[in-house]
């Protein structure tokens, strides 16, 4: 049912009602009852019939300004517009008659007159709304608009590199503006003019791309003609065929319709009936998946035996075998454990399930991480330990049902936009904002959005901020007692109502350290604790510190504290980074847990996967990420399978990281292309991106949603079934035949998936929240109704620990990072696509105070000096930085931001401090001396990849040379690789 879908879904042209009382109506002599505040035109479209309408959409408030959808009302004079008509008892509504038609016809030949009659070469053919009401009401003639001014000659804009606005053809229905301040909230459209002169204009009559303009698609898909149209359908034409499938950015799990030409895709489309979208979408999902065909993706298996070698291209044959033969090399050299694996928070459920699996089945191993690591592993310590779920408890939806909003060390109109859509259309309704976070990011001061408290915390000090937070709260009577006495542990509350209590603890003993003034922290607990429904939605700004884990705990104390949990509109919601980071956890790529977070140690729970699985597993947990790292350095651990990830740009302290690399004797790297971890590795397995295969990524708000194969693995082979190839290669066979069979596998092993299948997401309408099983075989929206997962709550102690990395005579300003709109993470992807127009470079964010006292103006090349290392950025100088922070993000590698960022970790899950580092700035003129040697080393392995070897007349792999045997003479280049490598 969801594999191919019409174009268009069905649009009952204005929002539902969400009145449960019922009125009666009749029209065109059916009787029919329909909430009250329904409009007649969505009456109409409940009962099968479709009124005539150009300005009219269900995703919008009515707007009545095409005059298209006329009707007649007994006992009413003229004939009103039924989209803003609403519904009234004993209304008799008749949509077909001859004076209706006449009228219809009348005024579609209006708007045909100053219209190209450009049908069969327009690229809207087929797919225009315009066109298509033109046949709906009869036009045949036209009798105006042969002389006299018109607007048939405007010129297009094509600014924008993802779609043309063309002037020329538009009706002025303002459904692109109505989307744009409606759906997207950013108001950057207007209609400037009256009359003949309105027009659609960005911004101040700015071009779209020099407007404020965030290119979400919104207004191009409101467009009902091809005024505003994607390129790639200018260019392609339309499409023949669409399959539904989850985006691969961000953590919020938006549902897209690829619209394709046999194995091309056309253009993405937001789903209308993605549960996490709601028919939005952002400019990475909607624009920027060319990438997925960009010409620098790795399609071909390549090994070599050193990083100073050529690649020599083989077969799937050949790599999986040396692999296989190295691992088992290795193990029998150095022991078991001496190799491991990392699962990818990009690749699906059923290939991170696969991959944790191999490591504990087929390598023998518990040395198996994922990059939820190094940035969400904090909430699952917190929220386990005080709700008993490592996970959100809310769905996206809940936020409309939300009084007051505390956003925290998140900046959503950046890195979840289609959620900060949501989230900013509930504010302009009324809902309460408190923002806390260092910078002023967007949600503190946009159009008609303004936070009621912005708390500038100083970086490294949340957990001083929250607890002063609960201070008031608990001595101001604002607890809610009897939410409290029922639902928490009351030894534990009592000793953390006494611990907040402190003096030392108040929001004027801490104002000096965290920097946020006593009376708007004050004020800003008052209003999280007063009646009514209050959440938190966190981010990285929270869980990257030293004491991420601590800040996660107390976020719950204040929730279970004030009764915020366990129904719509409250909640504690990490909004997560990348687009599986809740599933790659949920599948157990912890060294210590198990699929569902089970402990490995559980002689019951290790049990029945040894019993599924057929093998011994081992009970003690293994390395994580920073374990690795250092075990490489110290000789213990040789080889690692990396699927998916980018180590080398994405972990903390690039330098430590390269070294670690280096030491090893064999790096297996999957991925779609020759990343900066790839540079390091001796076996490079071509990747296959979200387009290329099936299976199921899990969002934000725990919603596992389908992922479908739209097009052939350009490698040959998706990522699922390299890693049963590599698996059956050691001997340990994995024989699915497809990942339907691998989410049952799952499903079985795992309480919280025990209802998952991809036949019931199917049934559900395309996705299911876990926990789904026989208690919910439905799935779970709202976590924690009735009592906590683990029973009762408990409120946990949060001490404030000053980090390490604090301001000092050498490193005086604290550097801090996070992301911006148009990039993604490592930007891998959205560097290979036109979203660099928008960022084309890693900045440096500097206070005007700063700056000036270092004579740095923006655009000056600034060095950034930690104790790891150091890097040069150019400078923004901007007040959205408090004096002594600085800020930037880490979407190109030869910025190096993690060159300077430390091995400060969380001090229960390791996560990197990297929202806290020490640094100093300074005036430079070239780059540093790290900079230079990436390039060096980048060129040289980007020469050995052009130098690779192809076919079966390429040499035979050479042995691996033992430790401490000279290498024959190389060519200089070759040389230069080995010495180069940017770890010093």
């Amino acid at each position: 049912m969801l594999e191919t879908i019409a174009k268009r879904e069905r649009d009952f042209g204005t929002p539902a009602s969400t009145s449960t009382d019922m009125v009666q109506v009749t029209i065109d002599g059916t009787d029919m009852q329909v909430p009250a505040g329904t409009s007649v035109m969505r009456a109409a479209a409940e009962a099968g019939i479709n009124i005539p309408k150009l300005c009219a959409s269900d995703n919008l408030e009515a707007f009545g300004s095409c005059r298209l959808c006329l009707v007649q009302i007994e006992g009413r004079r003229g004939y009103p517009a039924s989209c803003t008509t609403p519904v009234e008892a004993g209304m008799v509504i008749w949509t077909e008659t001859p004076k209706l038609h006449e009228l219809r016809r009348n005024v579609m030949e209006l708007y045909i007159s100053d219209h190209p009659l450009d049908c069969l070469t327009c690229p809207a053919n087929g797919d225009c709304e315009l066109q298509d009401m033109a046949g709906v009401v009869g036009l045949r003639n036209v009798r105006y608009g042969f002389e006299g001014a018109n607007h048939l000659n405007d010129a297009a804009d094509e600014s924008n590199p993802y779609f043309t606005y063309d002037p020329s053809k538009c009706i002025v229905c303002s459904r692109c503006v109505r989307a744009c301040d409606e759906v997207q909230g950013t108001f950057a459209l207007t209609i400037t003019g009256r009359g003949f002169d309105s027009r659609v204009t960005a911004g101040q009559h700015d071009t779209f791309l020099g407007s404020d303009c965030v290119s979400c698609g919104a207004c191009v898909q409101a467009c009902p003609t091809s005024t505003l149209m994607e390129k790639s359908v200018i260019d392609m034409g339309q499409a023949e065929h669409s399959v539904i499938t989850t985006c691969a950015y961000c953590g919020v799990g938006c549902a897209f319709k690829a619209e394709m030409k046999g194995q091309e895709v056309v253009r993405m489309v937001p789903w209308k009936d993605g549960q996490a979208n709601r028919g939005h979408s952002c400019v990475k999902g909607r624009f920027a998946w060319g990438y997925a065909t960009h010409e620098d993706r790795m399609l071909k298996p390549m090994i070599r035996s050193d990083i100073a070698d050529p690649w020599r291209e083989v077969s799937w044959e050949e790599a999986l075998n040396y692999a296989a033969s190295e691992i088992k090399r290795i193990q029998a050299e150095y022991g078991r454990n001496a190799v491991g694996g990392i699962t990818s928070s990009r690749c699906t459920n059923e290939e991170t399930y696969l991959v944790q699996k191999l490591v504990r089945a087929a390598f023998g191993t518990n040395n198996v991480d994922t990059c939820a690591r190094v940035c969400h592993s904090p909430t699952g310590y917190g929220l386990k330990t005080t709700l008993g779920e490592s996970a959100g408890t809310q769905t996206f939806d809940s936020v409309m049902f939300t009084d007051v909003v505390i956003v925290m060390g998140a900046n959503p109109s950046a890195a979840h936009p289609v959620f900060a859509s949501r989230l900013k259309r509930r504010l302009r309704e009324g809902a309460k904002l408190i923002v806390i976070d260092p910078r002023e990011i967007e949600l503190v001061n946009s159009p008609h959005i303004k936070a009621d408290y912005h708390l500038p915390v100083r970086p490294g000090t949340n957990t001083a901020v929250l607890t002063a937070i609960a201070h008031v709260i608990a001595t101001e009577g604002l607890i809610d007692e009897a939410y409290v006495a029922e639902r928490c542990e009351p030894l534990a509350f009592q000793q953390w109502r006494d611990f907040v209590s402190l003096p030392e603890n108040s929001p004027e003993a801490t104002e000096a350290e965290t920097g946020v003034p006593a009376a708007d922290l004050r004020g800003a607990a008052r209003l999280y604790a007063r009646p009514g429904n209050s959440a938190i939605y966190y981010g990285l700004g929270v869980t990257e510190h030293s004491q991420g884990s601590t800040t996660v705990m107390a976020i719950a104390n204040l929730a279970m504290a004030t009764g915020n949990l366990g129904r719509e509109g409250v909640g504690v919601n990490p909004l997560r980074g990348q687009n599986n980071v809740q599933g790659s956890c949920d599948m157990g790529s912890f060294p210590h847990e198990l699929p569902g977070y089970r402990h490995i140690s559980d002689d019951t729970v290790r049990g029945q996967f040894e019993k599924d699985w057929g093998v011994t597993l081992q009970p003690e947990p293994g390395l994580r990420i920073p374990n690795m790292f250092d075990a490489a350095l110290s000789g213990s651990f040789k080889a690692l399978y990396c699927q998916g990830e980018d180590i080398v740009q994405s972990d903390p302290d690039t330098q430590h990281v390269a070294k670690a690399l280096s030491s090893m004797e064999c790096i297996i790297v999957q991925d779609i292309f020759l990343n900066e971890t790839a540079k390091y590795a001796h076996v490079f397995l071509p990747g296959s991106s979200f387009l290329e295969k099936d299976g199921t990524f899990t969002n934000a708000e725990r919603r596992v949603s389908r992922v479908r194969k739209v097009m052939e693995p350009k490698g040959g082979m998706a990522d699922w079934e390299v890693t049963c190839a590599l698996s059956n290669a050691l001997g340990y066979p994995m024989n699915y035949s497809h990942p339907s069979e691998i989410m049952d596998e799952i499903a079985r092993l795992t309480p919280t998936f025990e209802g998952v299948s991809f036949k019931k997401i199917d049934e559900l309408g395309g996705s299911v929240q876990w926990p789904c099983n026989a208690d919910a075989p439905e799935g779970t929206p709202t976590m924690h109704v009735d009592q906590f997962v683990r029973g009762k709550g408990k409120f946990m102690i949060t001490k404030y620990v000053p980090s390490d990395e604090r301001s000092t005579r050498r490193f005086p300003l604290l550097l801090t990072t996070g992301r911006i709109l148009s990039q993604y993470n490592v930007g891998a992807q959205t560097r290979r696509t036109a979203n660099v127009l928008w960022h084309g470079e890693d900045l440096l964010e500097m206070h005007p105070q700063d700056a000036e006292d270092r004579g740095i103006r923006s655009g000056d090349m600034v060095a950034i000096q930690s104790r790891s290392g150091e890097t040069v950025l150019r400078a923004d100088v901007t007040t959205r930085v408090q004096p002594g922070v600085l800020y930037t993000t880490f979407h190109f590698p030869e910025s190096g931001a993690n060159v300077v960022t430390t091995d400060s970790t969380d001090w229960a899950t390791d996560c990197p401090e990297y929202k806290v580092t020490a640094v100093q700035a300074r005036l430079v003129t070239e780059p540093s001396q790290w900079q230079a040697k990436w390039s060096r080393f980048s060129d040289i392995q980007m020469k050995l990849l052009a130098q690779r070897k192809q076919g079966a007349a390429a040499a035979e792999p050479a042995e691996p040379a033992k430790p401490g045997t000279p290498k024959a003479p190389v060519e200089p280049v070759v040389a230069a690789a080995r010495v180069l490598s940017p770890t010093e």
